[in-house]
């Protein structure tokens, strides 16, 4: 398995178990909280953040060359 791809399952792991203690610890008595009064919903929500905070950014990383690489060559 590639390196990108495990770092990326890492922070949707990470992140949906965040969600989940957010939402256990601190969460929403009422239920008028639209993502903390549901661990479902506070879950994947964690999840996706930490998938886009993992995500890699770098363009290198994916193999792609840039505008400026490719002028350059």
């Amino acid at each position: 398995m590639d390196k990108r791809y495990i770092k990326m399952l890492s922070g949707l792991v990470i992140g949906a178990s965040l969600g989940f203690l957010y939402y256990y610890y601190v969460g929403c008595v009422s239920g008028t909280c639209a993502i903390t009064s549901n661990p479902y919903i506070s879950t994947g929500y964690g999840a996706l953040m930490g998938l886009v905070f993992m995500w890699p950014g770098d363009m290198k990383i994916l193999g792609r060359k840039n505008k400026e690489q490719v002028d350059a060559n």
